[in-house]
């Protein structure tokens, strides 16, 4: 798989872009960059503001709450897409524990695209929504 394809398949699995269409999401794609990343790099800390969403790419990432590991991340797992949405403080601090590389999807680019594409505002919407309802039932 191609990095073009693969990039594309890890932001169709982000629950607020799964609607989205392959055009759309090749507009979302377009928006983000890949950059490298070394062991022991903070990619995000807590309590910081969030205006970048996130994906592993490549290598390892440990999430850590109050000094606690609460999760692991891999190629193709995610976080921060709320930030995109609402810059409120980051609720963890993730470090990257092996080189690798991250795409990171700036929130002033995403909000012009959400003003310049309607259809993709709507989709992202009601994404949020559906997520609300899961998180609500239980």
């Amino acid at each position: 798989m191609s990095r073009g394809k693969a990039r594309l398949e890890h932001l169709r699995a982000v629950p607020l872009f799964r609607t989205l269409n392959a055009k759309e999401l090749a507009l979302v794609d377009r928006l983000g960059y890949e950059s490298p990343q070394r062991a022991g790099e903070v990619l995000v800390k807590q309590g910081a503001a969030g205006r970048e969403f996130y994906i592993i790419t490549s290598g390892k990432a440990e999430v850590t709450r109050d000094g606690h590991v609460v999760s692991v991340l891999g190629p193709g797992d995610h976080f921060g897409e709320l930030a995109l949405l609402d810059p409120q403080p980051r609720l963890a601090t993730v470090t990257m524990t092996a080189d690798g590389s991250v795409m990171e999807l700036p929130q002033r680019e995403f909000w012009q695209l959400l003003m310049d594409v309607p259809a993709i505002s709507l989709k992202v919407l009601q994404a949020l929504a559906r997520m609300m309802h899961v998180e609500r039932a239980i």
